[in-house]
């Protein structure tokens, strides 16, 4: 069974009205319950815990990490983050969500700003597959609409993406990369960008579908973690 770890920084559920009603056990609550119902072993982590619920053995015991963050992207500790990429490198998946596209530890994998434009207007969205055949597209149809959402544009600072799953369109005629695929070391890195927290963007059964496909992607590949550093022939060397 794969074992999921939902991280939310879990501020505006605590301080919006809007986002109470729409996300009452928090973003991580909801994802975290159609992950469960779809048969993954599931637990969450918000930035308040100790070591912000991302401590050695929760690590240790995660094979793919979901991070959804906005306001408090500089509160993660710098510690934490290196933890999270080490474990990503070991073959850990990662799921980067909306927001979290300014988080450290997502900044740290991509090597760019991470920068992009963005507006909230209440717009529709219109999210395009455009690799068909990729197996986080599994079940969908030729698009996602999405009645209202925050508008994220071009230019998107990110490192070229492996491969590109999603483009969305926007009401308001800008496009986006919204499903990036990545490798870095053992470990798959996957950003999704819709999940506005003002808007019940993760209560669509599309939505959920693309990130139960995506954590069956992510999930690590059952193989030995490379060694590092000086390392003896395997052939007898004769020197001289």
């Amino acid at each position: 069974m794969v074992r999921v770890t939902v991280w939310n920084e879990h501020i505006h559920e605590q301080k919006d009205e809007t986002v109470t009603e729409i996300y009452p056990n928090g973003i991580h609550g909801t994802i975290a319950e159609f992950l469960k119902k779809a048969g993954f072993s599931v637990q969450t982590a918000t930035l308040e815990e100790p070591e912000h619920g991302l401590t050695e053995e929760v690590l240790q015991n995660t094979d793919v990490l979901i991070w959804w963050g906005h306001l408090a992207h500089g509160d993660v500790q710098d510690d934490i983050v290196q933890k999270v990429k080490s474990r990503v490198l070991q073959g850990m998946g990662l799921i980067v969500l909306h927001s979290g596209h300014f988080s450290k530890i997502f900044k740290m994998l991509m090597g760019t700003s991470c920068n992009l434009k963005w507006r909230v207007a209440d717009e529709k969205e219109r999210l395009w597959i455009v690799d068909p055949s990729h197996p986080i597209a599994e079940g969908i149809g030729e698009y996602i609409e999405l009645e209202k959402e925050e508008m994220y544009g071009e230019y998107f600072d990110i490192a070229t993406p492996d491969e590109l799953v999603f483009v969305s369109w926007f009401a308001g005629g800008e496009v986006f990369r919204s499903g990036c695929t990545y490798k870095r070391g053992n470990g798959k890195v996957f950003y999704f960008r819709p999940g506005h927290e003002t808007y019940p963007t993760y209560h669509n059964k599309s939505i959920q579908r693309v990130i139960v496909n995506a954590v069956k992607w992510a999930q690590p590949i059952n193989r030995i973690y490379s060694n590092y550093g000086y390392a003896e022939g395997l052939e007898k060397i004769n020197q001289g």
